[in-house]
């Protein structure tokens, strides 16, 4: 899952596929892992009688009002099926639901995995080949329309159209394969995936039968494009700005980059819903507002910004020690989480290919500098690991030195390029056109030139950003992403992120690694069944990656910090995304 404010990568525990809360740690150094390992809450598993609605009341909230959600950016898909960054993942649980979901008890943020629009988790057969899920009765559209199966698969034969391109790949490819799309180029040539893929034997029940045995497929089934979609409203390329909703919000206005307004729909039943409370009656989505903007807006809490939140943005940097030091003022509304995300700054593989050059790179970052640039400790640790303090199996790792020498090595840099043969070495980092980014961009062109890099800088519109650079052929050398494991495992970061086998555009494969011994190992781990061993694993392949790879240099562990307006309750926190729950917000 892609990081809304470009940040990279994973919270996810160790144990039987749990996945740790983190409360707020402090340090700019490798005490982050010791605050990560202070587990809060635990992902589960739930079971069919945790699936039924209504979801858990929220003590002392009332139905009515509007909340107003301020953003620093625009959406880039609305659609469902091409919803991968944080934003766009949360806003769609509002409107869309799928097979499973996450239901979080508004108390104590215990988070359970259970049946959304399917009566439960599914039901394995075959090894875990094949996966049985039956809907819920009552389920209706926006219109009244009945939900169906065959809807449901529909909505799966889509992820397969060439324009459905920057969405999850999970289920397709356990379904068809890598080359997922020559197998199938989705439903508008008439043709429909076979019985042998994905079967509905009656209008309640999806079977899906996968090449290889997949017991995390229930997690597979909380992403956003794992729901149904009625073959009547189905725009293809338009569904992007006009999806038909069967959540308990539709969609009343949409000005792209701009603004979103939700007000309910009528037809969706809370009793079937065991996830969403959905109090307001509206939801307000104000969109491309400068970071310090919204920041002092929410501090300030004036007119109706007294109910308004940040689902997403983050405190500015200017703004995180004015906070931090009146907490009179602002601690009972501020949220201060890890988030399941992991920062790199991207190498790209496809214009420098030579290793020695990337590492001289990698020892040239400033990460502490660039902490301090994106608001210090508040909004993040010092990260060196491609896979997160909270994902199982993982161990502290900096092959590079990084939490010793967090303001950069240039000598050590300079002497890895006079190895490479290199003597005038220019460089483009792109960076999204927003202020402190181009705080971030002016630091590291300045400590780059004490390496002997020119660094030329490149400012990208913030709304498109993922869909600029997830371009086969950017332009670009160096670029912020981040990740967030799909679920609670490490396949969810090191596959779809490295496997070079799976790049195209909209891959998330930013860095364009593909290399034959990664992707082998790949498919190596992916077959064994011990998790912990698995786990283990991974981790080892992640070091392995950035000390003889280097197609990325991690820099920081994510953190949401940011307040709200005081005329708002129930405002709780979605581990699996890093954001605030939309579900149990309410005006008072």
């Amino acid at each position: 899952m892609r990081l809304r404010n470009a940040r990279y990568a994973a919270v996810l525990a160790a144990g039987a596929l749990s996945l740790t809360a983190c409360s707020a740690g402090g340090g700019g150094g490798p005490a982050a892992d010791s605050g990560a390992k202070a587990a809060a809450d635990t992902i589960t598993v739930g079971t069919a009688a945790d699936s039924v609605g209504p979801a858990t009341p929220v003590p002392g909230a009332k139905k009515g009002g509007t909340v107003y959600d301020l953003e620093q950016e625009g959406i880039n898909h609305l659609d469902p099926a091409q919803a991968y960054t944080q934003e766009t993942m949360i806003v769609s649980q509002l409107f869309a639901r799928t097979l499973t979901g996450y239901r979080i008890d508004p108390k104590t943020g215990a988070t359970k995995l259970v049946g959304d629009l399917a009566t439960d988790t599914g039901e394995p057969s075959d090894g875990d080949r094949t996966w049985t899920f039956h809907l819920k009765s009552g389920l209706k559209w926006q219109d009244g329309t009945a939900i169906t199966s065959d809807q449901v698969k529909y909505g799966f034969e889509r992820l397969y159209a060439s324009f459905e391109t920057e969405g999850p790949s999970y289920v397709q490819t356990w379904l068809s394969g890598t080359d997922f799309r020559k197998a199938y180029q989705g439903p508008y040539g008439g043709k429909s995936l076979p019985d042998s893929s994905i079967a509905t034997p009656d209008s309640k029940t999806v079977v899906f039968h996968f090449l290889a045995p997949h017991s995390d497929a229930p997690y597979a089934m909380a992403l956003p494009d794992a729901g149904p979609v009625l073959k009547s409203k189905d725009t293809r390329t338009g569904y992007d700005n006009a999806p038909f909703s069967d959540g308990p919000y539709k969609i009343q206005h949409y000005d792209s980059g701009k603004e979103l307004v939700l007000n309910r729909n009528p037809y969706w039943d809370a009793k079937s819903d065991p996830i969403r409370q959905a109090y307001p009656d509206t939801w307000d989505l104000q969109l491309d507002i400068s970071q310090l903007n919204l920041t002092q807006r929410l501090m300030a809490e004036s007119g109706q910004d007294k109910d308004a939140l940040a689902l997403v943005a983050p405190a500015d940097p200017s703004q995180t020690e004015v906070i931090a030091t009146d907490p009179a003022k602002y601690k009972s509304r501020l949220v201060s989480q890890y988030q399941p995300y992991v920062e790199v700054f991207n190498l790209n593989t496809s214009r420098i290919k030579d290793v020695k050059v990337r590492q001289a790179i990698a020892y040239a970052m400033p990460i502490k500098q660039v902490q301090t640039a994106l608001g210090g400790s508040p909004q993040g640790d010092l990260g060196t690991s491609l896979i997160g303090p909270t994902v199982a199996g993982h161990q502290a790792s900096d092959p590079f030195g990084k939490l010793a020498t967090p303001q950069g090595d240039p000598a050590k840099a300079k002497q890895l390029l006079a190895a490479a043969g290199v003597k005038h070495l220019t460089l483009t980092f792109a960076y999204r056109n927003e202020d402190r980014w181009q705080t971030v961009a002016r630091t590291l062109q300045n400590a780059f030139s004490k390496a002997g890099i020119d660094l030329r800088l490149k400012a990208v519109d913030a709304t498109s950003w993922y869909s600029q650079i997830s371009k086969v052929d950017n332009p670009y050398d160096i670029y912020v992403t981040s990740w967030s494991a799909d679920w609670p495992s490490a396949s969810t970061v090191i596959p779809p992120t490295m496997d070079g086998r799976l790049l195209a555009d909209g891959d998330p494969d930013y860095s364009h690694l593909d290399d034959s011994h990664v992707n082998s190992e790949i498919d190596r781990i992916n077959k064994i069944t011990d998790l912990k061993q698995q786990a283990a694993q991974w981790q080892a392949l992640a070091t392995d990656i950035i000390k003889n790879d280097t197609p990325v240099v991690p820099y920081l562990y994510d953190k949401y910090y940011n307040v709200y307006g005081d005329g708002l309750g129930g405002v709780t926190y979605n581990t699996p995304l890093g954001t605030i729950n939309p579900g149990s917000v309410y005006v008072k």
